[in-house]
Order: C-alpha cells, then structure tokens, then sequence
C-alpha cells in the first residue's frame, strides 16, 4: 500500500520552497520523499523567468527520480528573495510573465502539474493604479486560458498586510471580487491559513464563506509561519470547515519550521 501523509483525512503536499531549507534546493526532492511525502509543490523554482533547457529538465528528473508528484507551482514572481511578490499588475513586465508561462506549460505537460499559483503583485504608488489594476485581471484571465487546455486552474493568493508591500489583495473577500470581475471558471482561490490569520481574518468562517471557489489550501501557523500546532490558528475548526465545504485536498504544508523539517512533522499522519 502506498504511504500517505495526511493532515485530518487530507492529503499534504510539502512545499519545498519552505520545507527542507536547511538543504540546496536540488536536494529537497530526495529529502522529501524520504520523510515519506509522495506530493510537492514549489514556487517559481528558477532565478529568473526564461530558465534555459537544462535548468527545466533537471527539474523534471528530480521529481521522476524521487517519484513525487508535483502538485502545484507558482508563476515567475519577480524578485522574491528581493521582496517582490509577482508582477502580473506590472504593465511593462508582461513579457516576462509571458516567457515564464511558456515555460510553466513545458512543465505542467511533463509532470502533470494542473494548479498554479499567478502572484497579484505589489501597487506602484507612483503609477497609474487603475492601470495597474486592469493588467492585473487581464494578466490572470490570460493565464487562466493558457492553461485550460491542460485541465489546469490559476489560483489567486491573499497575503498579509505589512510584510509584503503595496500588496492589494489581503482578504478572501478582495480575492472574490477580482474573481468575479476577471470571470473565468479556472480562476480560484487559495487560502492560506497564515496570510488570512495575521490579517484579523476567521478562518473557518472565510473557508465557508468561499464555498465552492476554493482551489488550494496552505497551511502555516500564526504568528510565526512554523508548523500547525505552534500557534493560533484553531486548526480543527478550519478541517472541519474545509469537510463540511466538501474541500477534496490536498492541501499543502507551506510554512518555515520552528527547528528543521523532520523534527517538526509530528503534526501529520502517515499511513
């Protein structure tokens, strides 16, 4: 029987853009399968949004030679080491959105990947908002078409006020709005316990609230982004929020551990 990494009857998917820091990038793949995850997700795995061939295919091989499924993957986001948190709002970077999401495609069609993660981007004051606004829906009705074909769906991420810019989504209701107004079916949200929770939201509440519109979930504790259990997120409640919803997973464990990645996986069930 195969090994399942579970969090209250769903499935987990590591995210190795934060889990197993401790090691080179390359070397989460192995390390994750290991600890017995099957599933991974990744933001945008590349320095910048045109990876040449070789970067791609390495990509690939390390998901197939450690048989993990890639379950979700972000969108180039501009500088994010930097504090950049996508550029889909940025008029003069649609270029490098466009490359990148050639480049999503190539992986999407090799791994199965179908859920992808388009960062809004931070507001340039200085700028034309109304302006910056428009390309932000057209950016995500753009991406949403791209990857129909695939089966794939676009998912759409609040963050927390104050920690990352002019960013304007930071409620599940904001990112409701920009969904109706772009209108594309594959368009959905991805809550995310941490982002929601430091910005004053209920979370049960918000998952229910959003019935039918939720696409991923992603779970950090509140304040510190550790693992579920070391702070206040009230985590029954919001499985059985997403139960009740009839939310299928997996969802994803996205969060910086409070003293190295296996040490902290107490939290899950493996079976």
């Amino acid at each position: 029987m195969e090994r399942r990494i579970s969090w209250n009857g769903f499935d987990v998917s590591a995210n190795l853009s934060l889990l197993f820091a401790e090691l080179p990038y390359r070397e989460r793949f192995a390390a994750a399968a290991a600890a017995g995850f099957t599933l991974v997700e990744s933001w945008w795995p590349f320095a910048g949004p045109r990876p040449d061939d070789a970067e791609v295919e390495e990509l690939v091989r390390l998901l197939a030679d450690s048989q993990l499924q890639l379950t979700g993957l972000n969108f180039f986001a501009g500088d994010m080491p930097g504090g950049e948190r996508g550029i889909a709002c940025r008029p003069e970077r649609q270029d490098e959105l466009a490359a990148s999401t050639d480049v999503l495609l190539r992986i999407a069609e090799a791994t199965g990947c179908r859920s992808f993660n388009l960062l809004h981007g931070q507001l340039d004051p200085s700028g034309d908002l109304d302006a910056q606004h428009a390309t932000a829906v057209e950016a995500y009705r753009r991406a949403a078409t791209a990857v129909a074909d695939l089966g794939g769906t676009v998912l759409v991420e609040p963050l927390a006020r104050g920690l990352n810019g002019e960013y304007p989504l930071t409620t599940h209701t904001e990112v409701l709005a920009l969904l109706d107004e772009a209108a594309a079916p594959n368009l959905v949200l991805l809550v995310d316990t941490f982002h929601l929770g430091m910005n004053g939201v209920d979370l049960p509440a918000a998952v229910e609230a959003s019935a039918g519109r939720i696409g991923h979930v992603q779970l950090a504790d509140v304040p510190d982004r550790s693992e579920p259990g070391t702070g206040q997120v009230p985590w029954d409640a919001v499985a059985e929020a997403l139960h009740r919803i009839g939310f299928a997973g997996p969802v994803a464990a996205e969060y910086r551990p409070a003293a190295g990645t296996v040490d902290g996986l107490g939290w899950l069930t493996a079976a």
